[in-house]
């Protein structure tokens, strides 16, 4: 049995105790006897009502203290030196349901997540332990002065998210993939980081549910144009982000429309793999369907045709698409075409295909509402191994705030010496 330890001396810090969530924080224990053996302990009550949980094993140094950034954590959800396991490596807590995901629906609100420290190296019973000390910590999506506003002009199902400050800003319209719904809390980060970024519900739109047809890409269009027109957007500088199906009608956007005029163009885990002159709403999102990549070019978007910056992100153990293959095949299309100087590819092994903002806990599998064809509820395998994956996140995150800085806000020679910046 251990030894009770006085908890009255036992110092928990986290600083920042309240910032964005791609910043990272220091956990600190100090006053501890030296070569004390503690658990480090996150917990999160996500909105849905479900608990997550992450926890990690230390030992304590010569002068009583544990440092989370420097210290390596000897065992529990993550293992080694990660200053933000306590983050990328949360989990739902024994005996939750299965197909879990973790995504903030409010961004108005943070993730407020409890760090505690109890004696002993504990995998289990938390809740039955009164743990030596505790400290809250708020994530934030939206930095102070973001500003908040729904969309619903044009026939429009979306929430543009100004940066703090009179502006004018770059612009980005962000695409999620075929769940459908209004996701937020990325066109807020990006918001948070200056560019003026508009949230788009294309699947699952009002003017869908009121009609009951999918949308075409004068629904795209519109939401370019408010961006454009926009008195605190540039508009000139805009560009398009796009996740898994995302990523098709991105690619089209960039290639095809006569009105959007891209200044540079992200996309995650997608294919250009797609018939060109079928609607949106045919379109079946499983890897296999689109493997082999078809030599056709009457099946693939005709990237050799792209006059902007397309930065590529992909995870080699993407499972949902075939994201790699199609890298790699646009990267051949573009070189044959002239204009692979456009083209940057970040490719990471053992990541799998939700590529989200750094520290967003990875689920290889969880619970999915496909839209397109039809509403069907299955379980879907992602892929991802959680270290390499987390690792993906935060490189990727970071290399593409630098793309889209220097292409929204630099000079007008396009793709110019990026592969050096990244």
């Amino acid at each position: 049995k251990l030894r009770p330890f006085r908890r009255c001396c036992v110092k928990l810090s986290v600083h920042p105790s309240r910032g964005l969530m791609d910043e990272k924080f220091t956990v600190l224990v100090q006053n501890v006897l030296p070569g004390f053996q503690l658990t480090v302990y996150a917990f999160y009550k996500c909105e849905g009502g479900y608990s997550w949980e992450a926890f990690a094993h230390y030992t304590a140094s010569a002068t009583g203290a544990v440092n989370v950034s420097e210290d390596p954590s000897r065992g529990g959800t993550y293992s080694g030196v990660e200053p933000m396991g306590l983050m990328w490596s949360l989990r739902p807590v024994p005996g939750s349901k299965s197909g879990l995901r973790m995504r903030k629906m409010n961004v108005q609100t943070p993730m407020e997540v409890t760090i505690s420290v109890y004696q002993g190296h504990l995998t289990e019973g938390f809740v039955d332990q009164v743990p030596l000390a505790a400290v809250v910590v708020e994530r934030w999506y939206m930095a102070p002065g973001v500003r908040r506003i729904p969309i619903t002009e044009g026939g429009l199902t979306a929430t543009l998210f100004l940066p703090s400050g009179p502006g004018p800003f770059p612009g980005l319209l962000d695409l999620w993939g075929g769940g459908g719904k209004l996701v937020e809390y990325r066109a807020a980060l990006l918001a948070s980081h200056g560019i003026a970024a508009m949230a788009l519900d294309y699947l699952t739109p009002q003017i869908t549910k009121e009609t009951g047809k999918m949308v075409d890409y004068e629904y795209f269009e519109a939401a370019y144009r408010v961006l454009e027109q926009h008195p605190q957007i540039l508009g000139s500088r805009i560009a398009m982000l796009g996740l898994s199906f995302g990523t098709s009608v991105t690619l089209r956007m960039a290639v095809y429309s006569q009105v959007i005029k891209l200044r540079c163009a992200v996309c995650i885990s997608g294919s250009h793999v797609q018939p060109i002159d079928v609607d949106l709403s045919s379109h079946v999102i499983w890897r296999d369907l689109l493997m082999p990549i078809p030599t056709d070019a009457s099946l693939k978007v005709d990237v050799g045709r792209l006059r902007c910056p397309l930065l590529l992100v992909v995870g080699e153990d993407d499972q949902n698409w075939p994201s790699y293959e199609s890298a790699m095949d646009m990267k051949e299309m573009m070189q044959r075409a002239g204009n692979e100087h456009l083209l940057t590819v970040l490719s990471y092994p053992n990541a799998g295909h939700l590529i989200e903002p750094p520290f967003t806990p990875s689920a290889r599998a969880s619970a999915f509402k496909t839209i397109i064809p039809v509403v069907v509820a299955v379980m879907v395998l992602w892929g991802g191994e959680p270290v390499a994956h987390s690792v993906a996140q935060e490189d990727s995150w970071r290399k593409t705030l630098v793309f889209l800085r220097v292409n929204l806000y630099g000079g007008s020679q396009p793709g110019a010496k990026m592969k050096n910046l990244l």
